[in-house]
């Protein structure tokens, strides 16, 4: 009968590198199950092809890729704060399987498909609580207090305690990218196990209750279709877009039935242009994007708030692109940046950088627009809605 013996690793540990020697040594397994994608694998070994500034620019997946290198920047500050590279316990098993000649599987799912399910299937109030978290961590908030990664990583109370609190941060992240990895590292152990007597697999310790659970009881686990396939969430950018085109129109014309004057229905149009283009260039700018963009995105963001299909951050992530023109050498220097200070100068980082706060800018923009624009164009809201749907009625009534 096969054995699947498991090892449970910390990312930045010490103690983790030499837990998987010494698991290797004494388990003699027949192949090593790594936590790992092709992907990743490449990374460590610093084989793999690097994305394509176009590509990156024309997918349009900012906000993923910022959340991405933010969380691979948090990962690498901690790794060089205890003096270990992220990673190095997956770099030991990688090399000990080379030197022993044992076979090495990659268990993990597509790190791409992760962060896809991980970012869509998350709710609009976790993205924020998740954006201003990692905000809060690379600015350096909480953080004076010095962690032991290698007390925590032997700790399985703690580390339960800390994924039951992700559960409750963000149910739906945590899902994405705990639990259905749980169930994806246990279908790829349990694979193995039918070609191989010895499977050993190299997880994070966090999987580690997950993965048993399943071990111990495959019928529990979901099918593997339903693991990678690509998640298909409700529009709701097109449905929220399409319900404020809808409110500005019909706020447009409530105000020209409403009697108070050609120029007041000029005024709002051109606030509508104000307030949504200073905002999305103002956090372009905060980006530390060119003046360009910043204008960019000035011009293109009151346009862009009525098309769910346009963004005001891709146009000024064009211009930050054309302007600054990163290159391919580009996420090498932000995969090895020290600082987010460093990281931000980067051409290819700003760009994408400029992209997500330009669409924050603009949206928040939309929001200001509604919830101010009376006030500033000093008018009473109930007289002019009022007045505006009492005349609009007559008027259809005027057509029947």
């Amino acid at each position: 009968m096969s054995e699947i013996h498991l090892v449970g690793t910390a990312h930045v540990s010490k103690n983790s590198v030499e837990e998987v020697k010494t698991a290797i040594e004494e388990f003699s397994p027949d192949v090593i199950a790594v936590e790992l994608d092709r992907g990743r694998y490449a990374a460590l070994k610093k084989q793999g092809q690097k994305p394509e500034v176009d590509d990156i620019i024309k997918g349009g997946n900012f906000s993923e890729i910022l959340v991405q290198w933010m969380l691979a920047y948090i990962q690498r500050k901690i790794g060089m704060d205890v003096g270990v590279e992220p990673g190095s316990e997956m770099i030991a098993a990688i090399d000990e399987a080379e030197k022993r000649q044992i076979p090495l599987a990659l268990a993990d799912r597509d790190i791409r498909i992760t962060l896809s399910r991980f970012w869509k299937g998350m709710s609009i109030w976790e993205k924020i609580k998740l954006l201003g978290a990692l905000a809060g961590t690379i600015a350096g908030r909480g953080g004076d207090e010095e962690v032991d990664i290698e007390s925590l990583a032997k700790d399985k109370d703690l580390i339960e305690m800390a994924i039951e609190e992700f559960h409750t941060f963000s149910p739906n992240g945590a899902r994405a990218l705990i639990d259905e990895r749980d169930a994806f590292l246990a279908h790829s152990l349990l694979m193995l196990s039918k070609k191989n007597e010895r499977v050993l697999g190299v997880v994070g310790a966090g999987h580690l209750k997950g993965i048993r659970g399943y071990l111990n009881d495959p019928s529990k686990l979901p099918p593997v279709q339903s693991l990678v396939q690509q998640p298909k969430p409700l529009p709701w950018k097109f449905i929220i877009g399409g319900i404020f085109v809808a409110m500005f129109a019909f706020l447009l014309i409530l105000i020209a039935f409403s009697g108070v004057g050609l120029e007041v229905l000029i005024w709002a149009i051109i606030y509508w242009v104000l307030i949504n283009g200073i905002l999305a260039g103002g956090f372009t700018l905060l980006a530390g994007g060119h003046p360009l963009s910043a204008l960019t995105a000035f011009c293109v963001s009151w346009m862009t708030s009525l098309n769910p299909l346009l963004a005001a951050g891709w146009f000024a992530a064009i211009t930050e692109a054309k302007v600054r023109k990163p290159k391919a050498s580009d996420f090498q220097k932000i995969i090895e940046a020290e600082t987010f200070t460093e990281m931000r100068k980067v051409p290819m980082f700003r760009v994408v950088l400029v992209a997500a706060l330009a669409n924050v800018g603009s949206t928040i923009g939309t929001f200001a627009y509604f919830i101010f624009i009376f006030p500033i164009l000093g008018i009473d809201p109930t007289v002019v809605l009022a007045d505006g749907l009492g005349n609009l009625a007559a008027y259809l009534g005027s057509l029947i």
